[in-house]
C-alpha cells in the first residue's frame, strides 16, 4: 500500500472505532435499562446485571459493526473531497479504482472482525448467557428473598415477607397458592426460614395458619400449625431441558450435524441454512457497505456546496440493503436450497459499488465549440 492509503485506512479505522462506540452506547443504554430493571428487580446484584451485560455485547456490536463501518466510510469520504484531496489524487492520475482500494482493505478488515463476532464470540456468549440465566432462574434466594414487595414467583402464586433479618428469619410471611382451580390456599406464618435439600428447596414456616377456600362450595377451612414445611422447588422455572438458541451452536456444528441439529433441538432445515450462510453473509455485507460508501460520494466530485445529496443516495442504498435482507430470508426458511438468496444484498452491493466506481471513472468529456472566425470583407 502506498502512504496515501494507509493514510486514509488510518482515518478509516480511526472513525470507524468512534462511531462503534457511540452507537454500542445507544444500543447498551436502551437494552441496560430493561436488563437492569429485570434483574435487579429480582434481587440480583449489580455484579450479575455487569456479567449479564457483558455477555450481550458481542450481539450488540454484532448489530451496529455494520452501520459504523458505512458511517466511518460516508465520513471519510466526504472530508477528503471537501478538503480537495482526492480532486488532488485524481488530477495526478490516480483512477477511482485505485481510490478505492483503502475503502476495499478497510471493508476486508471490518468483515474480518464480524467472522470472529459471529462464528466465535457470539455463539460462546450466547451459550453462556443461557447457563446465566438457567442459574439465576434456579436461585430461590434471589427469586423470593426480596422484602416488602408481593412477589409472583409462578402463576397464580403470591409471595410477600415483611422484613428479612440478617441471620436469614424470615419475619410475617404470607404465601397464597391458586394454582388449583378447584380450591385456594393461603399460608400466613410469624417466621419461615428457607432450607435446601439438594436440588429441593422448602420453605419451613413457624407459628402460623393455613386457610383453604373450595371454590365449589364456597367453604373455608383454616388449620394453626406450630411449623409447616412447603415446598417451593416448583415455583422454580426449570431450564434444563430448553432447547438451545440456534446462535449458540458452533459453525462447525451446523456445518456437519444439521440433521442431528432438527432432531435434538427442532429447528427445522431452513433455520439451520438460514443461520448458517448469515453468520459468512454478514461479513461480507461489511464491504459492499463501506465499498458503497466510498463509491457513492465519489460521484459528486468537488463541489463547494458539498455531497449531501451523494450521501442521502449511500443512505438510502443501505436501507434497501437491510430490507432486502428481510425480503430474503423468509424464501431461505421455506426451503433450505434456496439459500444464495441470503448473499443477494451483498451481491447487489458490491454491484452497485462496481457500477459507480466506472461512472467516476468515465472521463469528463466537454466540447469546446470553436469561436467562429471573423468574416473578412474585401
Amino acid at each position: 500500500m502506498s502512504r496515501y492509503d494507509r493514510y486514509v485506512l488510518s482515518q478509516y479505522l480511526v472513525l470507524f472505532g468512534f462511531f462503534s462506540l457511540i452507537l454500542v452506547a445507544v444500543f447498551w443504554i436502551n437494552r441496560a435499562v430493561v436488563l437492569f430493571d429485570r434483574l435487579i428487580g429480582d434481587g440480583q446484584s449489580a455484579l450479575v446485571f455487569f456479567e449479564f451485560t457483558a455477555l450481550t455485547l458481542p450481539n450488540l456490536i454484532r448489530m451496529v459493526l455494520p452501520m459504523a463501518a458505512f458511517a466511518a466510510s460516508v465520513y471519510v469520504t466526504n472530508r477528503l473531497n471537501s478538503e480537495s484531496e482526492l480532486t488532488v489524487m485524481q488530477a495526478t492520475g490516480s483512477s477511482p479504482w485505485q481510490l478505492a482500494r483503502p475503502a476495499l482493505v478497510f471493508g476486508l478488515i471490518t468483515a474480518l472482525m464480524m467472522s470472529i463476532l459471529t462464528h466465535v464470540l457470539l455463539p460462546a456468549s450466547t451459550k453462556q448467557l443461557a447457563i446465566r440465566e438457567a442459574e439465576v432462574a434456579r436461585n430461590v434466594t434471589a427469586r423470593l428473598l426480596t422484602e416488602g414487595s408481593f412477589l409472583h414467583p409462578a402463576d397464580g402464586v403470591t409471595f410477600y415477607i415483611r422484613q428479612i433479618d440478617p441471620d436469614g428469619r424470615l419475619n410475617d410471611v404470607f404465601l397464597s397458592d391458586q394454582r388449583d382451580p378447584a380450591q385456594s390456599v393461603t399460608y400466613t406464618g410469624a417466621e419461615a426460614f428457607l432450607v435446601r435439600d439438594g436440588a429441593r428447596a422448602n420453605l419451613i414456616m413457624v407459628d402460623g395458619m393455613a386457610q383453604r377456600l373450595d371454590t365449589a362450595s364456597q367453604t373455608l377451612s383454616t388449620t394453626v400449625f406450630a411449623d409447616f414445611s412447603f415446598d417451593i422447588s416448583s415455583l422454580i422455572n426449570k431450564s434444563d431441558n430448553r432447547t438451545r438458541n440456534i446462535r449458540a451452536i458452533p459453525t462447525l456444528e451446523l456445518i456437519r450435524a444439521p440433521a442431528d441439529i432438527t432432531e435434538n433441538d427442532g429447528y427445522s432445515p431452513g433455520q439451520i441454512a438460514e443461520e448458517l450462510h448469515l453468520r459468512f453473509a454478514r461479513a461480507l455485507i461489511c464491504v459492499a457497505v463501506t465499498l458503497i460508501g466510498f463509491s457513492t460520494l465519489l460521484l459528486g466530485g468537488f463541489s463547494r456546496f458539498g455531497v449531501w445529496r451523494q450521501a442521502l443516495l449511500a443512505f438510502v442504498l443501505l436501507v434497501f440493503l437491510e430490507v432486502l435482507r428481510g425480503v430474503v430470508s423468509d424464501p431461505v426458511l421455506e426451503n433450505a436450497s434456496r439459500w444464495p438468496l441470503i448473499y443477494l444484498p451483498t451481491g447487489v452491493g458490491l454491484a452497485v459499488a462496481v457500477l459507480f466506481l466506472r461512472l467516476a471513472a468515465r472521463p469528463r468529456l466537454r466540447r469546446i465549440r470553436p469561436n467562429p472566425a471573423p468574416e473578412v470583407t474585401p
